[in-house]
């Protein structure tokens, strides 16, 4: 192992807690602040277009289950296999972590294969499902059509990243996803605009935007630059080591995958009760909340690959710590985030589109959709800290009682009162709330007897 690999795996669990969670945090906060820009920034250009924006914003974000769902897929193996990994190389034992690589990147070759296949071949009934009308259904249609050629890239990029941050290289996991944010920012305007493609532009520089960093993520992996190696010339899937990196991921799997079911039931309860604008408001909302959350994941990113080292080098102070300064720093900017969206809900709205009409129909629903989100920091940072301890059973509950439990049954049940629309949007600030208390009173009982008992041996 080269000298600076050394130094950097020596860092994770001697370096002062503050400062290395901030030089690890720091790249991956503006990696997934630049990742978001691949759907948000197509929908401000589209949202922008003169006309139709409004039709085709709607239409594109009608398709965002799926983007969710493709990203579910990549989370089941990267967030399952990632902290394994950093484990292993806590422990000194290298093969193992390199194990862990190889069978997460055929995995996820074969998963992003079989999704391509699954999803052309419902394609319409889904687009339907998901709350379009016949004048959005086209955009819709025109956007997923192109971007499902890019799943296996997606899955690459998304789910080999947390295998770079493992080894605390998360300058290294930033430049991977920022290389292919930049080419779309740069493509979306030459084919919405120049070549007049609408929609079916957008999903063209995304798709292009996603090869290129789909292909620099497994170059740098191959090479000797990492600390851990991947051989592309012997991929396997073996049982014994996809089972634990499944287990573990599948709860971020669920709280992605669940993003999904929730944008199905937010869409078709509200084109029931507002039709297209309702909908087109939800697409704002969501793209919102993406934004809000980029930072918070980055943030997560750094500290569960940190808890996963430390926590396997048995330095269970250390693991204390990174906690309470992660959970510190995402409550005090969720707090932020709510707080500016209430005063200016506008201006964060006319970000997303110029339409007028819109513009007047979301502002006074902002507040009852993203209040709630003023305490998911501490949601977030006890959630992720399971994942780094390998808490898959405790996580996985987590996940499905914030979305399954809480808000897909509020979303209907609210919206069946005198409510109406508002207790659509409502549903979400409820059930972020909810959770945020339950998580943390979970995280704060359980946190003793996992760390007294240990990381498991290799």
């Amino acid at each position: 192992m080269p000298p600076e690999e050394n130094m950097e795996q020596n860092e994770l669990g001697t370096k002062r807690i503050p400062p290395l969670v901030m030089k690890m945090a720091f790249p991956l906060i503006i990696a997934q602040l630049v990742n978001g820009l691949y759907n948000i920034v197509d929908r401000i250009y589209l949202g922008h277009l003169e006309g139709a924006g409004a039709e085709i914003l709607t239409g594109v974000g009608i398709t965002y289950p799926v983007i969710l769902l493709i990203t579910a897929f990549s989370n089941l193996i990267g967030n399952g296999g990632g902290p394994l990994a950093a484990i292993r190389l806590g422990q000194k034992e290298t093969r193992k972590a390199e194990e862990i690589l190889t069978v997460s990147a055929t995995s996820l070759v074969v998963l992003s294969l079989l999704l391509m296949a699954v999803f052309y071949a419902v394609k319409t009934p889904l687009i339907y499902l998901f709350g379009a009308s016949q004048r959005t259904f086209i955009h819709a249609d025109s956007y997923l059509s192109i971007y499902l050629l890019g799943t296996p890239f997606v899955l690459l990029t998304l789910g080999l990243n947390p295998f770079i941050s493992a080894q605390g290289k998360t300058t290294m996991s930033m430049l991977t996803v920022v290389i292919g944010a930049a080419a779309n920012i740069i493509l979306d305007p030459v084919f919405i605009f120049v070549f007049d493609m609408g929609a079916a532009g957008a999903a063209i520089a995304t798709v292009i935007s996603q090869m290129i960093s789909g292909i620099y993520v497994v170059a740098f992996l191959s090479s000797r630059h990492s600390t851990m190696r991947l051989d592309i010339r012997k991929p396997v899937i073996r049982k014994k080591i996809l089972l634990p990196i499944i287990s573990l991921g599948v709860s971020p799997f669920i709280m992605s995958a669940t993003e999904a079911a929730i944008n199905i039931a937010f869409n078709t309860r509200l084109q029931s009760l507002g039709g297209d604008m309702a909908v087109g408001t939800m697409t704002i909302f969501s793209s919102i909340l993406t934004f809000i959350n980029m930072p918070i994941t980055g943030m997560n990113q750094a500290i569960t690959p940190l808890v996963s080292y430390n926590f396997g080098a048995a330095l269970n102070e250390r693991v204390r710590s990174i906690y309470r300064f992660a959970a510190a720093v995402e409550l005090s900017y969720t707090l932020l985030a709510s707080l500016l969206c209430n005063i200016l809900p506008g201006i964060v709205i006319g970000l997303f589109t110029t339409d007028e009409a819109l513009i007047s129909y979301a502002i006074p629903y902002m507040k009852f959709f993203i209040t709630g989100m003023s305490v998911f920091g501490l949601q977030c940072s006890a959630q992720n800290t399971f994942l780094g301890l390998g808490q898959a059973r405790i996580s996985l509950f987590l996940a499905i009682f914030r979305k399954i439990i809480l808000l897909i049954p509020l979303v209907y049940i609210l919206s069946a009162t005198p409510l109406g629309i508002t207790g659509v949007f409502l549903a979400e600030s409820i059930s972020d709330a909810t959770a945020a208390t339950v998580t943390s009173a979970v995280f704060l009982a359980t946190l003793p007897g996992i760390l007294r008992k240990g990381a498991p041996k290799p």
